[in-house]
């Protein structure tokens, strides 16, 4: 599930804090407000970093997000409009609206910032530039990088994306990358946090074909991702994997899935279909149910906010009676209507329109989908190698919740090949604790766990028989002793101990 996860907390927000927001129409490609914008606002006891990102999409509308560090908030979907030079950043979740007016020179929005309980001035202003990150590639790359099309015959649309292949002849193993919910590009930039970059510089390095693409709709690919469900999202996974097997450079019996969050169950899907990966390595994956999950992340994000027990249970019961009414009314239009009847009577602040676009969210494809989705039913059907990791620090899929029933689900039918690991101080974003960060220009930077970087090479190597090993020395060992790595069950190579140091 991505950083803000559409399902994270559909409900809890509409009756307390402004920290989910949701992406809009209008703006064209290139928007002023195309870019990364942070301010500060005074809050009762202090003060709030607020980041908010704006990508343009290739369907002319702008992608939108907010991250609020100190609430451990990130990627929560925005509605932004640029109307001349007045600005609209609607809260549909919260009843909150952020009203500017973009300067002439388009360096800074200076407005109010208005939720329940608290209205307070605003001033973004446009960051100059990324800083460098110490885990972004190098000027001189020592593997080929080039941009490719894949063709979804199935959904007929096309996936644009970015290859990374070794140097040498090959054949290589390679794998596709599958990004967490909600709408990503082929990097899943987080502020200045390229996740899917860092891993494909990290296995390329290593020997391994790295494929990684933008979502439906974003960047370059083609299609729409507010009509995909999961289901969907499989096709395109399948397409990726058929297009890295009919390269010349890579070996047809040695390509695997990565998926992150949601990702990792559309790679578990496509790995229960009769045309599997040959492995699947498990980011943070869910093995809950879809209502389970939805449930969880609501009394977490609550419990973060300092919601108390009764405004938890009433959150809940509405929850509840939520999806009751979207299950039992298969007509969207009726659905919706009965959706907004109920925003409104929870919460009488709410805008109207932000009542409308929160049902029409609710009875989206995807969601309707996700409602009812069990893995459980799924996992059984996995015949291929599995590599399961999870973050113990991870607030929005807990380890200890979901690394436990994917592996019973993966373990039902016999399946041997599989392998889980809760990582110590690793949170979804599979950043390492932030005491690990390297400092670049002055400030920590966010890395990707290099604990979690070796398990996952050492797993693919494991399952390629044309990939060296991590290291030249030791064998594969049964019980690495990873630091800050809890072994739920089987092992890695001691080789890649000494990569993640």
């Amino acid at each position: 599930m991505r950083i803000f996860l559409r399902h994270f907390q559909l409900f809890s927000l509409l009756l307390l804090l402004p920290i989910g927001l949701f992406a809009g129409p209008k703006p064209s490609a290139d928007s002023p407000l195309g870019g990364q914008w942070r301010g500060s606002l005074k809050v009762p006891g202090g003060a709030w970093e607020m980041v908010i990102t704006i990508v343009p999409l290739s369907n002319g509308t702008l992608y939108a997000t907010l991250d609020v560090p100190k609430q451990k908030i990130s990627r929560m979907p925005v509605k932004a409009e640029l109307k001349g030079t007045d600005v609209t950043m609607r809260i549909e979740e919260a009843g909150s609206k952020y009203v500017g007016i973009l300067a002439a020179d388009g360096k800074h929005i200076s407005g109010t910032w208005t939720q329940p309980a608290l209205t307070g001035p605003l001033v973004l202003e446009r960051t100059t530039g990324s800083v460098i990150n110490a885990a972004t590639f190098k000027p001189a790359l020592p593997y080929r990088e080039e941009e490719v099309v894949v063709p979804n015959k199935v959904a007929k649309l096309r996936l644009t994306g970015t290859l990374t292949m070794p140097q040498g002849k090959g054949p290589f193993p390679a794998v596709v990358l599958i990004s967490d919910s909600g709408p990503q590009d082929r990097n899943v930039v987080v502020d200045n946090y390229r996740m899917f970059n860092i891993l494909a510089d990290y296995l390329t390095r290593r020997g391994v074909a790295v494929l990684r693409y933008d979502d439906r709709g974003v960047g370059k690919s083609t299609g729409s991702y507010q009509k995909a469900t999961t289901a969907d999202l499989v096709s395109d996974a399948q397409a990726a994997m058929g297009f890295l097997r009919a390269h010349y450079k890579v070996n047809k019996t040695q390509v695997g899935m990565v998926g992150h969050g949601e990702g990792a169950n559309v790679a578990l899907l496509a790995a229960a279909d009769r045309n599997a990966p040959d492995f699947v390595v498990s980011l943070a994956g869910y093995g809950l149910s879809g209502p389970e999950v939805l449930k969880r992340q609501q009394v977490e994000i609550m419990r973060l906010i300092g919601a108390n027990t009764q405004q938890v249970t009433s959150a809940l019961q509405l929850h509840e009676q939520m999806l009751n009414i979207i299950r039992q009314t298969p007509n969207n239009d009726l659905a919706r209507a009965k959706v907004a009847t109920m925003l409104r009577m929870s919460n009488a602040d709410i805008d109207f329109t932000m009542v409308q676009a929160r049902a029409h969210q609710l009875t989206s494809p995807w969601y309707r989908y996700f409602i009812d989705f069990d893995p459980q039913a799924k996992l059984g059907q996995v015949k291929c190698p599995v590599l399961a990791l999870n973050g113990a620090a991870d607030l929005l899929v807990p380890a200890t919740k979901n690394l436990p029933t994917l592996q019973k689900g993966l373990k039902a039918s016999g399946n041997r090949k599989v392998q889980t690991y809760k990582l110590t101080g690793v949170n979804h974003w599979f950043q390492a604790a932030a005491t690990d960060w390297p400092m670049v220009n002055g400030q920590v930077q966010p890395t990707f766990s290099p604990k979690a970087l070796a398990l996952i090479h050492g797993w693919v190597a494991q399952n390629s028989t044309t990939l060296p090993a991590p290291a030249a020395k030791a064998p594969v060992l049964a019980k690495p002793r990873l630091r800050g790595a809890t072994k739920s069950t089987g092992g890695v190579a001691t080789q890649e101990q000494r990569a993640a140091r």
